[in-house]
């Protein structure tokens, strides 16, 4: 995002040749400056009235009360449940950013298939994105028209030893997915590509330890844990209803901070340069073939792009050929 620091000049009142003493002009043009600024509305008065918009990539591992496979998949007895709550969550997230200024929203469905999301749940005007491949994978329709991204339902990390569901965009083909040298849960890549568009990630949702590592990555960002990971398969978690209306609040307050210019977009120190580590030898064995991508290990490769829209999608590309290339 880039702003115009120049501007025309005031047009300069008498006829040609007729001079004023500078500090005439001077106060002139002071007394015109500070009258202007009184009658222009601030940043975020201006915003306000504009109306924010704002991007939502929604995940299911997180969702309040998930914990296992039976909630997120199709051959699962509770997903037709839980696809009605990924929704309701996802719907208090714009109520609470609605409350707060917001007027535009983009949707990305990005578990699983893609195809979670009830779409006749949703207001009239708000789209969604569905399915997969996408050259930006979960953060698909994600540019510099946004004012904020939300994430929601989202989980920890392969390498975390602590979140309900932890792993990163594969939990049976990657045992680690590292950005710059740092193991990363989905979320970071998510923030990543939206900082390569000026967007801040301005609210989080999921259990504890999501939470805290969008914590430990961000400048800032509200976090909304909705339940608390006791293992990889089991946690304490609110009730439907209760951490919908906690979504609703904590985006009530995301919007208002990002209408202060609280937060700032994530963007990486250099290059992206990623690192895949797979659960089998032969996919780094295959990738290494590309003339763009080393093998740093007997299961791990390294692709350096030229910016995270490279990255996504080398990342869908790998993913959506991966499986092809396990034994």
């Amino acid at each position: 995002m880039s702003s115009d620091p120049g501007g025309a000049g005031l047009p300069m009142g008498g006829g040609a040749g007729r001079r004023f003493p500078r500090r005439v002009v001077g106060l002139g043009m002071t007394l015109v400056g500070a009258w202007a600024m009184a009658l222009a509305p601030t940043v975020s008065e201006a915003q306000t009235q504009e109306g924010l918009s704002i991007f939502i990539s929604v995940d299911m591992e997180g969702l309040a009360g998930a914990v296992t496979p039976e909630q997120l998949g199709p051959g699962g007895f509770e997903y037709a449940r839980f696809r009605e709550f990924m929704t309701a969550e996802t719907l208090a997230a714009i109520e609470g950013a609605r409350e707060a200024g917001a007027t535009r929203f983009l949707v990305a469905d990005s578990h699983g298939n893609g195809q979670n999301l009830l779409i006749e749940r949703f207001p009239d005007d708000v789209e969604i994105i569905r399915a997969w491949p996408r050259p930006l994978g979960m953060m698909e329709g994600v540019d510099e028209t946004f004012d904020a991204a939300f994430l929601i339902g989202y989980h920890a990390a392969a390498t975390n030893e602590e979140g309900v569901r932890a792993h990163t965009f594969s939990s049976a083909d990657y045992a680690a997915v590292v950005l710059n040298g740092r193991p990363v849960p989905e979320g970071a890549v998510s923030a990543a590509i939206a900082g390569h568009f000026g967007v801040p990630v301005a609210l989080v949702t999921g259990d504890d330890v999501t939470v805290r590592e969008m914590e430990e990555l961000l400048d800032r960002v509200e976090g909304v844990a909705v339940k608390e990971a006791l293992g990889f398969h089991s946690a304490r978690t609110l009730t439907p209803a209760a951490a919908q209306a906690r979504i609703r609040e904590g985006a009530r307050r995301a919007v208002e901070g990002v209408a202060r210019g609280d937060f700032t977009p994530h963007r990486l120190d250099g290059p992206p340069v990623l690192e895949l580590t797979f659960k089998n030898y032969r996919p780094a064995e295959v990738l290494a073939y590309l003339p763009n991508v080393d093998r740093a290990g007997a299961r791990t490769i390294r692709f350096q792009a030229t910016d995270m829209v490279e990255m996504a999608r080398f990342l869908q590309f790998v993913g959506h050929f991966e499986s092809g290339l396990s034994p």
